[in-house]
């Protein structure tokens, strides 16, 4: 019963665990990302025209349409280097409140005052570039690889170089924080030379359902773009994470195999010890049919208990971390002190529904052997 016990306690504070890794994962990327995305379903990029802007204005729900250009440069600042993921963000970008104050750790949330154009870095690029925000002394050098075709004797003619004061620094999470760096569309436009091409749309969804309102611009703009929710827009990392949690639950299942083994060991000693007294029940009259079910139902009893204390202890202890944090991430920049919990009740029940599986599966051997003491050959 403490095996049982034991490994139904793991099982139910690992999936917990899972849960709230995955859900703690979500509300981060859903913070930076859009509530819709429309790229082109085929190429890189796509030409915007004030037709396809209105299109998408006229669908019921839309609020604010943001347009990006987004691709990799590389920036310098004083003697650091790195390639950035450079996104270049229409001025209505501000409007969706994506980033809130909160994750501003230097500066200011803007990207432009007056005629001056600031970048916005994510903390691990400043970090990275040691940035000084809003020193006019030092202005971040940005350069982007073009797509030349013939080789120049002048190195100058394969990139074109623009530079931008940065402005602020946000932190939501280390992947974002790492890589991206936000400008103004015109500085991105003529950095890289899109002139009307764009690589994606960003949509803020008014007070509407964002999976009618996908569904909606999906039918308006037809086969050539994708739109993508928040989930299809990290669909590969969230299976992942799925699949993660399957193979957990499968090896902690084998776990609990090995733990229910005990019974069945259990069990086939107390069939052997009570061999005479089984004789006895049998001599009373008892079919082998109840001596069996006095078997099974004793290990159906012991994997139930154990089983129950098991999920009544995993569930008191996720219960206690996601109150009182008692178990940290161990990192000083963690975006959670502790580890995130997040109980969810189908997984109790499935743990609870594999125990009882397990169990009957093991009771069945020992009980049927029990049942063969009960036969005239061994009164």
């Amino acid at each position: 019963m403490a095996g049982v016990a034991f490994s139904t306690a793991a099982l139910v504070i690992i999936l917990s665990v899972f849960n709230g890794l995955e859900d703690l994962l979500r509300s981060l990327n859903n913070s930076f990302d859009p509530e819709i995305k429309i790229e082109a379903s085929a190429g890189k990029s796509f030409v915007m025209t004030d037709t396809l802007l209105q299109k998408i204005k006229g669908t019921p729900g839309v609020s604010i349409v943001t347009e990006v250009i987004e691709d990799y440069a590389y920036v310098r600042y004083r003697d650091a280097t790195q390639v950035v993921t450079l996104k270049g963000v229409s001025d209505n970008f501000l409007e969706q409140n994506r980033i809130p104050k909160k994750n501003i750790v230097q500066g200011e949330l803007r990207l432009k005052k007056g005629n001056t154009r600031y970048a916005i870095a994510g903390q691990g690029v400043s970090n990275i570039l040691s940035l000084a925000v809003e020193d006019p002394m030092f202005t971040m050098q940005v350069y982007y690889v073009k797509n030349v075709k013939n080789i120049s004797a002048d190195p100058s003619s394969m990139y074109s170089h623009l530079s931008i004061v940065p402005g602020g620094v946000f932190s939501i999470i280390q992947n974002i924080d790492d890589n991206y760096i936000l400008v103004p569309l015109d500085f991105t436009q003529e950095l890289l030379n899109y002139g009307d091409k764009r690589t994606s749309l960003e949509i803020k969804v008014a007070d509407e359902d964002p999976t009618r309102v996908k569904e909606s611009l999906q039918k308006t703009l037809g086969k050539t773009f994708r739109v993508l929710s928040q989930e299809e827009q990290h669909q590969d990392l969230y299976r992942l994470l799925k699949m993660e949690k399957l193979f957990t639950f499968l090896t902690f299942t084998l776990l609990l195999s090995i733990a229910s083994i005990n019974i069945f060991f259990s069990l086939m000693m107390l069939a052997i010890d009570k061999k005479k007294d089984i004789s006895v029940l049998a001599a009373l009259g008892a079919p082998a049919g109840l001596v069996k079910r006095v078997f099974l139902y004793e290990g159906i009893l012991i994997a139930f208990f154990g089983a129950l204390i098991g999920v009544i202890t995993g569930g008191a202890l996720c219960w206690i971390q996601q109150t009182f944090g008692m178990v940290s991430m161990g990192m000083e920049n963690a975006v959670t002190p502790g580890y995130p919990i997040k109980m969810i009740w189908s997984d109790f029940a499935l743990t609870m529904g594999v125990v009882s599986l397990l169990t009957i599966l093991i009771s069945a051997r020992p009980a049927t052997i029990a049942a063969r003491f009960s036969t005239v050959e061994n009164l």
